[in-house]
């Protein structure tokens, strides 16, 4: 009602705009509000439309590059399960090619003990032969020599000699077998 009273009077009211101010106003904001609703808000529309296909985009790589990246890890472990296999594959080929060559050194040893122990005995008794005919050879010559003085004649000949020798000899081996037989 004061508003009334005040227009009655002649006096406008601050707050209420005059009519042909206000039918401009309302032109001028459906002139803008026509050219955001047909120009500005499709381009705002259509930008926003692209970051949402962008942004969904982006997630689906994303989820695509998270995949492979765990196809990846996978691929890894089971490489790494592999060579850690292969790893005690060979360790284990190893240890027993280590105890086939121990074995096989040992054998070795043991064959060349053999050899060792047969041509030692080899030198031994063809030391004993030698010492034999040696011993022989010094114990005939120490009996011609006895033998000659108790004779009191030279025993030079060699071919007596060597009979001589010979019989000597023969007789001690003969009672040193006798005796060995009786025990």
């Amino acid at each position: 009602m004061n508003a009334l009273v005040l227009m009655a009077e002649g006096k406008e009211n601050p707050l209420i705009p005059p009519i042909p101010e206000l039918v401009i106003g309302l032109v001028a904001f459906a002139i803008v509000f026509f050219f955001l609703a047909k120009k500005l808000l499709p381009n705002i529309n259509k930008v926003l439309d692209e970051r949402r296909a962008a942004i969904e985009g982006g997630m689906e790589k994303a989820e695509a590059t998270q995949a492979e990246a765990q196809q990846v890890l996978e691929d890894y472990r089971a490489q790494l399960a592999d060579a850690r296999h292969e790893a005690a594959r060979l360790r284990q080929e190893a240890q027993e090619q280590g105890a086939a060559l121990i074995v096989e050194m040992r054998a070795e040893g043991q064959r060349q003990r053999e050899e060792i122990i047969a041509a030692g005995h080899t030198q031994i008794e063809a030391d004993r032969k030698q010492a034999a005919h040696s011993l022989r050879q010094d114990v005939g010559k120490l009996a011609v020599d006895l033998a000659g003085k108790i004779v009191g004649e030279s025993l030079d000949d060699h071919a007596r000699q060597s009979r001589t020798i010979d019989r000597f000899l023969d007789g001690l081996e003969d009672s040193a077998t006798k005796a060995e037989a009786g025990r």
